[in-house]
């Protein structure tokens, strides 16, 4: 059976390598470092900022796309009560049991029944 460990016999030359292992200069070494210190100074990031109020709100709600999707909501909620479409008014009349005198008597009624037709 072989050995696993030395397969390709490579074993013999490891050994003679770690035989005759150099020890670095001081020098050397104190150079080395050195760089390795400038190097490391050069590439320190900046520290990180806290976001201010406006950015925590805007990212919090969402950012763009979900204020985009509020303000369309909201025009589109101004634009149907200014001018509601015939069938939102049928259905109101329904609803309230009679035309749009009603809730002008039922918001306002101190004015009484002056302003009621009929």
């Amino acid at each position: 059976m072989t050995d696993k460990h030395d397969e390709f016999g490579l074993d013999a030359y490891f050994d003679a390598g770690r035989k005759v292992t150099k020890i670095p200069s001081g020098d050397l070494m104190a150079r080395v470092l050195a760089d390795a210190e400038a190097q490391q100074l050069a590439h320190v990031p900046a520290p990180a900022t806290q976001p201010g109020l406006f950015a925590s709100l805007w990212a919090a709600i969402g950012g763009w796309p979900t204020a985009a999707g509020m303000v369309t909501a909201t025009l589109v909620g101004i634009w149907i009560g200014i001018s509601p479409p015939a069938p939102l008014e049928q259905i109101t009349a329904e609803v309230l049991g009679s035309t749009d005198d009603a809730y002008l008597v039922d918001l306002l009624p101190a004015f009484g029944d002056d302003f009621v037709e009929g």
